[in-house]
C-alpha cells in the first residue's frame, strides 16, 4: 500500500494505456472505466485531450467529456445551451452520443444540483418545459419547482444572440404546451411588464395598451414609461412598431386635450404652431408611420379611427378654420415679427456673406415645419453642430414654384398669366435649375451656384473639393419629400 501511494499502481490494460496517453493518474480510472465507449472513439478522445488541464478532478473531466458530445464549453449551462438548441431543431444527434457513451446520468445529476430539477424520466425537453414554467412562477407567484440558478439561466440563454432562434423556437412550443395565453387572460398587464419569457406577454400588454389608449383611462407618461421598460424584453424588436404607435396616440390624444386652438391674430397663431401645435402634426405622422409598419390593421382599427376622427376633425378642422378668420381679417399679408418668405436671402444668407463665410442653402421641397424639428433634434445630437428652427410665413398663393422663388435674392416678384403661373424674379423666370443659377448669380453679386442635389451627391472629392473653392452661396435642391407624396 506504501508503495501504491507513493508511486502509483502501474497496469497493462486498455483503461491503463488511455490513462497514459491523457496523462491521467489512476485517480481517474474510474471515469474511464463508466464510459469506455467514449474512449473508444479516437476522435472524441482527442477532443478531450485538448481540453484536459493538469488540476482537473474527476467531476471536471466528465464535464469536459459533456462538452465534446455536445459540441460547447465545458460549462453546464453552454451544454445544455448546446442541447437546447438541438432540440428546437428537432435533431437529437448530440443527445444520442451523449446517452451511447453513458454521460447522461452524470449530467442529470449535475441539473438536480445546480438548477433544482429531478424527474422520474428525465429528459431536455422534460426540462425546458419545467423550465419556463417555473420561472415564469417566479415571476407572477405560481408554484416553482426549479432553483434561483435556473431563472438566472434562462435570462443568459433568452439574452443569447448566438441562442435567440433555439431561445424563440422553444418559448413558442412550451406557450402552447403550458396554455399560457388562458393563464394571461387573467392577469392586469401592469404585472407583467417586468416578464419576457413568451411572446403571448407582449400580446397581451399591447392589446390592453390599445384598450386603455382609446378608452383615455391612462396618462401618456404611463404609457412612455411602460413602453420603455419593455424596450429591455427579449421581443421588443417584433413589436416595436406596435408598442410606438401607442405611445404616439396616446401623446397625441393628450396634447390636442390640452391644446387651445385659438389665435388673435396671423402672427400669434404661426407662434402658437411653432411654439407647441406642430407637436401634434408630429405624433400624429409618427403614429401612422408605425402603424402602417406594425401591419396589425385588426388589432389597431378602434385606435387608428380614433385618432384620425381626432386629427382631421377635431385639429386640423378646427385649426383652419380659426386660421382662415384671420386670413380673412387681414388687411396686409404680413405676420410682424414673423418674416415673410421672400425675405429669406437678405435674412439669413447675407450675414455670411458679410462675414466673408461661405453658405450652404438646401432646399427640400415639403419639409414640413414638425420634420424640421426632427430634423433639429438629430443635428443637435451630433457633436460639431448646433441648430436652431424659426417659421416664416409662405407666399401667396403657396405653390411650389413661387416658394422657391422667394428664396433667391429678389426686388420684385410676380405670377406670369401664362397657363402655368410662372413666378419671375425682377422680370426673369424662375423655372428649372438653370434659371435659379442665373437668378442667384445676379442677384447676390458673389460667386455662387446653384444645383440639384442629386448632381451634388454624384461628385467625387476633387469635384467637391474644386466647387467649394470656386464658389461661396450654394443653393442645393432636392425634391424627395414631395416626390415620394406624388408616388
Amino acid at each position: 500500500l506504501d508503495v501504491q501511494l507513493a508511486h502509483g499502481e502501474f497496469r497493462t490494460d486498455q483503461v491503463a494505456l488511455w490513462l497514459s496517453e491523457l496523462e491521467l493518474g489512476m485517480a481517474f480510472a474510474e471515469v474511464v472505466e463508466d464510459h469506455v465507449e467514449f474512449f473508444k472513439a479516437a476522435k472524441r478522445k482527442e477532443a478531450l485531450k485538448r481540453r484536459l488541464e493538469s488540476d482537473d478532478t474527476p467531476g471536471r473531466v466528465r464535464m469536459k467529456m459533456l462538452s465534446v458530445c455536445a459540441q460547447a464549453e465545458p460549462r453546464l449551462d453552454a451544454v445544455l445551451e448546446s442541447l437546447l438548441e438541438e432540440l428546437s431543431e428537432e435533431e437529437d444527434g448530440r443527445w444520442r452520443i451523449l446517452v451511447r457513451y453513458g454521460l447522461d446520468s452524470y449530467l442529470w445529476q449535475q441539473m438536480e444540483r445546480q438548477y433544482g430539477y429531478h424527474s422520474d424520466a428525465p429528459g431536455t425537453k422534460d426540462f425546458v418545459i419545467e423550465l419556463f414554467k417555473s420561472c415564469y412562477a417566479m415571476e407572477t407567484g405560481g408554484d416553482v419547482h426549479l432553483s434561483s440558478e435556473a431563472l438566472v439561466f434562462l435570462r443568459r440563454w433568452k439574452d443569447s444572440r448566438r441562442h435567440e432562434e433555439a431561445f424563440e423556437n422553444l418559448s413558442d412550443e412550451c406557450a402552447w404546451i403550458l396554455n399560457i395565453e388562458q393563464e394571461l387572460a387573467k392577469r392586469d398587464f401592469r404585472d407583467l411588464l417586468e416578464v419576457d419569457y413568451f411572446s403571448l406577454i407582449d400580446q397581451k400588454i399591447i392589446s390592453d395598451l390599445v384598450q386603455e389608449v382609446v378608452a383615455r383611462t391612462v396618462t401618456p407618461g404611463d404609457v412612455t414609461r411602460w413602453v420603455r421598460q419593455r424596450r429591455q424584453g427579449h421581443w421588443y424588436a417584433q413589436y416595436l412598431d406596435l408598442y410606438q404607435a401607442i405611445d404616439y396616440a396616446s401623446q397625441f390624444i393628450h396634447g390636442l386635450a390640452e391644446a387651445t386652438l385659438e389665435m388673435d391674430s396671423l402672427a400669434e397663431g404661426i407662434q402658437r404652431y411653432a411654439q407647441s401645435w406642430y407637436r401634434l402634426d408630429l405624433h400624429y405622422r409618427k403614429f401612422v408611420f408605425h402603424i402602417r409598419s406594425a401591419g396589425q390593421a385588426a388589432l389597431t382599427s378602434e385606435l387608428a379611427r380614433q385618432i384620425n376622427d381626432l386629427y382631421s376633425n377635431n385639429y386640423l378642422l378646427t385649426l383652419n378654420d380659426r386660421w382662415q378668420t384671420q386670413v380673412d381679417a387681414a388687411k396686409k399679408w404680413a405676420a410682424s415679427p414673423v418674416r415673410l418668405q421672400r425675405e429669406f436671402f437678405s435674412a439669413w444668407v447675407q450675414p455670411f456673406l458679410s462675414r466673408n463665410k461661405k453658405v450652404f442653402v438646401i432646399i427640400s421641397d415639403a419639409l414640413r415645419y414638425e420634420i424640421g424639428d426632427e430634423l433639429l433634434s438629430r443635428i443637435r445630437k451630433e457633436d460639431r453642430f448646433d441648430a436652431k428652427l424659426e417659421p416664416v410665413l409662405s407666399m401667396l398663393p403657396s405653390y411650389t414654384q413661387l416658394g422657391m422663388a422667394a428664396l433667391l435674392p429678389n426686388q420684385e416678384l410676380e405670377i406670369q398669366d401664362d397657363g402655368k403661373a410662372t413666378a419671375y424674379i425682377d422680370g426673369k423666370s424662375s423655372t428649372g435649375t438653370s434659371n435659379r443659377d442665373k437668378i442667384l448669380k445676379s442677384g447676390c453679386g458673389c460667386r455662387s451656384v446653384a444645383l440639384q442635389s442629386r448632381d451634388f451627391l454624384q461628385m467625387n472629392r476633387e469635384e467637391c473639393r474644386s466647387l467649394i473653392r470656386e464658389h461661396d452661396v450654394f443653393y442645393i435642391y432636392q425634391n424627395i419629400i414631395d416626390k415620394t407624396g406624388d408616388a
